[in-house]
């Protein structure tokens, strides 16, 4: 079996090709052309694996249609995009061309080189913006982002081609999920990156924004056992994945200060230009599809979670 993803130097995609390579598969990986010294930081999470690397660029339909071409796979996980909700609002044009022309672009190379080739669209939780908690398949949604927009396309253009053209083709709606690999932009990385600073120096500030926030926290590696099973199944479908528990950001410095015997206050300020111009109250998945069709269970937790990433 030959597996192409897109992304494949992020969290996920790390996870992802050591699951695929672990069951015997070819591994293939997209990635953007950047200088010698940026390809060996950003290829930091997979340098280990084997994989073959394609230079491409997901936001040109050509660049895309040879690479896919060229490898032949039979499954495809796209998990390229801009996926930093806050830059969303700095730089909408990126965000959307990315998140959601890339998407097309997979998903009509594959309609035009071989339409049974099975694809796996990254979706979010984000997608359902403050629709009533806790959020499943059936639950409006309303995003709050350009970023939620352009992933919200994304899942509607997967659907489109699997309705039009009956290809394989579905969404995993992932909510949120960390763990020591996610980039240091990301909220749970960067307080966990400050707590592990504190054992050096105490004299710090973490500033950041909303700590009343409520999200889902899972674990990666868990999430893309998920997404490899969604393309075992027999027919296509969309799944709600996350853990079914909220906590706030808040909760998140309480437990990853607490590691240390720190109190978080002493070393957390809110700073206002970290505040999203549009919040999300409460995001909270409703797994029960995934439970009762896939078997899926959450492994890591909350509190091991956050242990896992300080301690990494």
């Amino acid at each position: 079996m030959k597996a192409l993803i897109t992304g494949i130097t992020g969290q996920d995609g790390s996870y992802l090709s050591e699951l695929l390579l672990s069951k015997g598969y070819e591994v293939y990986g997209l990635e953007r052309r950047v200088a010698l010294q940026d390809q060996e930081i950003r290829n930091e999470r997979i340098k280990d694996l084997k994989i073959e690397i394609i230079p491409c660029d997901i936001t040109n339909y050509a660049s895309v249609f040879n690479a896919i071409q060229k490898v032949q796979p039979d499954e495809v996980y796209h998990l390229a995009s801009q996926s930093f909700v806050f830059e969303s609002w700095i730089d909408p044009f990126q965000t959307l061309d990315t998140n959601i022309n890339g998407t097309l672009n997979v998903l009509e190379s594959i309609k035009q080189i071989n339409p049974k080739i099975k694809f796996y669209f990254a979706a979010s939780s984000e997608m359902f913006g403050n629709s009533p908690s806790p959020q499943n398949e059936l639950t409006a949604m309303n995003p709050r982002s350009p970023y939620g927009i352009s992933k919200l396309a994304g899942y509607h253009l997967t659907k489109n081609y699997r309705e039009s053209y009956n290809m394989f083709a579905c969404s995993g709606i992932l909510f949120n999920h960390e763990s020591p690999r996610r980039g240091k932009e990301f909220i749970t990385r960067k307080i966990t990156e400050f707590v592990k600073l504190l054992n050096k120096d105490r004299n710090r500030v973490l500033e950041l924004g909303n700590l009343d926030a409520k999200r889902d926290w899972g674990f990666s590696g868990d999430y893309v056992k998920v997404m490899w099973q969604m393309l075992q199944q027999e027919v296509p479908e969309d799944f709600v994945i996350g853990t079914g528990e909220t906590h706030t950001i808040k909760e998140f410095c309480e437990e990853a200060f607490g590691i240390l015997g720190l109190d978080y206050k002493d070393f957390v300020r809110v700073n206002p230009k970290f505040v999203r111009p549009a919040e999300l109250n409460e995001l909270r998945a409703d797994y029960s599809k995934a439970k009762e069709k896939l078997g899926f269970e959450p492994e890591i937790k909350f509190k091991e979670l956050v242990r896992l990433m300080v301690n990494d």
